[in-house]
């Protein structure tokens, strides 16, 4: 059993992966841990563990670009990127250092960014010119890190949303680059509410100065301060607003400092601080004010419990306390954007693409894509068995190659990677691609006569194998830009292909010599 098991152990491994891979695709244990494409049913009730892309669930898909422009080889000497996105945010009308960015480790030499879209391409370099950089030129457009930053955060916030299957990648049709959303099971409204803020959260202080005069102290925290964020939560008996509770950084003295200007400021004044900006901003204690995107989205003061501790020092000890909302709705966008970070540039979807796939659409296409693939099943069994007419060397080879869809199924439950149309038709030309590989093997065996030996058996299959070895290395070679480039739902296809190649050539292809060996030789 043993010694045949050693002798037959490329056949043994295909039968092992066929095992895990149908594990991975049907078992609950497997199973993603929020639905996928909307859904109703649940994880437990669904009868295989496959995520469903954009065109086979319905939903969203955005195609748009980013607001800005760059400034290349920006001479900006050793002084603080910081420093130098303070320098140019002040020489611009109505923009701050959220609009601004500076890298040095670009191509380019040294760039900076301005992503208000109310700021044209001469007040941007009157605005270097002011601050005393020099600069190469200015283009539309931003650098590739900011892209990718933008992608990450685009990636953070529908993920915090709950929005399982969704994708976000960078595409360019040759006039410049662009973000795709592609989010299954979700309708165009909510997906451009999640989108198209940047988020940049802050809280500012509101509060009367010496001079009996109000004013605003802004960026008192950023998003950077925090230490932690809690999910959203309800109003209950403990508060009567929606809130989300958090902590603050300890290092570098950030809750030490958010803790003196609070109390400088008045907030923390003895027996708390009772907010009034929203009925009489001319009238009223100090205020908390949380920020969104330059907006005041809610007003508070502080209870005398928590201005105590602010003011014996013992908060800094353990800094954490409740950013209120007006509603659930807001608090869950503020979780949301807190977690994920700020859009580094917002989103241009006016001057971009939004199309909408319904959830019944989508089930039309399972149904058709599940069609397609039983007639391609068929019809490649019919065209095999009418050019052998001998069944021990046609039934192998018809599930030698639905095995290797089996196993790309299971790669794609595992790595939990939504199935669309594309990554469908990928399945089909691995299929067709592997039997002809197959159909030359056997060809190659059996066409100088029946096989006398192992020995010449073993000669008449490397000989073939090398055929379909070329053959595989230069579809490789010609699927891997599609692969590696952001070409849209070409590169689901060139992946799974490529993936389909190497799972025949290293796996399905040798276990098909084992069978045939086996059933065309004595000895």
């Amino acid at each position: 059993m043993i010694e045949k098991l050693k002798s037959n152990w490329r056949l043994t491994l295909l039968a092992v992966i066929l095992l895990v891979s149908l594990f991975v695709v049907f078992s609950p244990t497997m199973a993603p841990q929020t639905n996928v494409g909307g859904e109703n049913a649940t994880t437990e009730e669904r009868l295989t563990n496959l995520q469903y892309g954009l065109d086979l669930a319905g939903g969203t898909r955005i195609r748009a670009p980013l607001i800005g422009m760059t400034a290349e080889t920006v001479d900006i000497g050793d002084e603080s990127t910081t420093n130098v996105a303070a320098a140019v945010a002040d020489e611009l009308p109505d923009s701050d250092t959220t609009d601004v960015s500076v890298r040095r480790g670009t191509l380019n030499g040294p760039t900076v960014e301005v992503v208000d879209p109310d700021v044209s391409e001469s007040e941007f370099g009157d605005a270097l010119d002011a601050a005393g950089y020099s600069y190469g030129s200015i283009r539309d457009g931003l650098t590739q890190e900011t892209r990718d930053e933008a992608i990450n955060v685009i990636e953070g916030k529908v993920n915090q949303a709950g929005l399982s299957g969704a994708s976000v990648q960078q595409v360019t049709d040759g006039t410049g680059f662009f973000m795709l959303i592609e989010v299954p099971g979700q309708d165009r409204s909510n997906v451009i509410d999640l989108i198209e803020q940047r988020g940049n959260v802050q809280i500012d202080i509101y509060h009367e100065n010496d001079d009996g005069e109000y004013v605003t102290e802004r960026a008192v925290l950023t998003q950077d301060d925090f230490a932690s964020i809690s999910n959203a939560r309800q109003p209950d008996d403990r508060s009567p607003n929606p809130r989300v509770p958090v902590s603050i950084r300890q290092d570098e003295g950030i809750a030490e400092q958010f803790q003196s200007t609070v109390v400088e400021t008045g907030v923390a004044q003895q027996g708390g601080a009772t907010c009034r900006y929203e009925e009489n901003p001319e009238n009223t204690d100090p205020c908390l004010q949380l920020v969104v995107d330059g907006e005041v989205i809610n007003s508070f003061g502080m209870n005398s419990d928590l201005a105590a501790s602010m003011r014996n020092g013992e908060w800094a000890q353990s800094p954490s306390f409740v950013l209120t909302t007006t509603s659930f709705e807001e608090a869950q966008d503020i979780a949301i954007n807190l977690r994920a970070g700020a859009l580094p540039a917002p989103l241009a979807i006016d001057q971009g693409t939004t199309s909408f796939i319904s959830p019944t659409q989508g089930e039309n296409f399972r149904t058709d894509s599940l069609i397609i693939g039983i007639l391609a099943i068929l019809t490649v069994s019919g065209v095999v068995f009418a050019r052998y007419r001998e069944p021990q060397v046609a039934l192998p080879m018809i599930l030698t190659a639905f095995s290797e869809v089996l196993i790309l199924l299971g790669f794609a439950a595992y790595l939990e990677y939504p199935l669309d149309l594309s990554v469908i038709a990928s399945f089909i030309a691995v299929l067709g691609t592997g039997v002809d590989d197959l159909v030359i093997i056997a060809d190659g065996v059996m066409a100088e006569g029946d096989v006398s030996s192992r020995r010449v058996f073993s000669s008449r299959f490397k000989k073939a194998f090398w055929v379909i070895g070329v053959a595989a290395a230069t579809t490789i070679i010609a699927m891997s830009p599609l692969a590696v480039l952001s070409l849209g739902d070409l590169r689901g296809f060139a992946i799974f292909t490529i993936l389909g190649v190497l799972v025949g050539v290293f796996v399905t292809r040798p276990a098909y010599g084992d069978i045939l060996r086996n059933l065309l030789t004595d000895r």
